[in-house]
């Protein structure tokens, strides 16, 4: 699959959307934000998608994030820190990712962050952080990474 139509928004009812290995997807449409049910998205093996929108911010009910292997993916766009529902973000083995946005210390439903083989990471925001819920952060092969922010608790 190449790309999603814009009537993709129109899925009310839409709680999980699973567009793995969806290896020739390059971008989200604008209309991804009107799924308002929308409790899982998983993205996994998107290697070509270079960015999300940031109508991504809209999806309320955002349980789960699966961005594993978007080896395109460069950042995430501010957004993300609306996503008060969220609870796991997978960005395991986005090797180009170069920053989190600060946004990132406002998840505070987020339980696992995942950011293995991140390994063009430089650093992590220093934001007012805000991960009360935090239970898993790895780290690991963060090549780049040489402190952790102090506001990270």
């Amino acid at each position: 699959m190449k790309e999603l139509p814009a009537s993709i928004g129109q899925l009310n009812a839409l709680q999980k959307f699973d567009l793995q290995r969806c290896s020739e997807l390059k971008e989200l449409p604008p209309s991804i934000g009107q799924l308002n049910a929308l409790q899982e998205l998983y993205l996994s093996g998107c290697s070509i998608l270079k960015e999300l929108p940031s109508c991504i911010g809209q999806l309320n009910a955002l349980q789960k994030l699966d961005l594993q292997r978007c080896f395109e993916l460069k950042e995430l766009p501010s957004s993300i820190g609306k996503l008060n529902a969220i609870q796991k973000l997978d960005l395991l083995g986005c090797s180009n990712l170069k920053e989190l946005p600060p946004s990132i210390g406002h998840l505070s439903a987020l339980q696992k962050l995942d950011l293995l083989g991140c390994s063009d990471l430089k650093e992590l925001p220093p934001s007012n952080c805000q991960l009360n819920a935090l239970q898993k952060l790895d780290l690991r092969r963060c090549s780049e990474l040489k402190e952790l922010p102090s506001s990270i608790g």
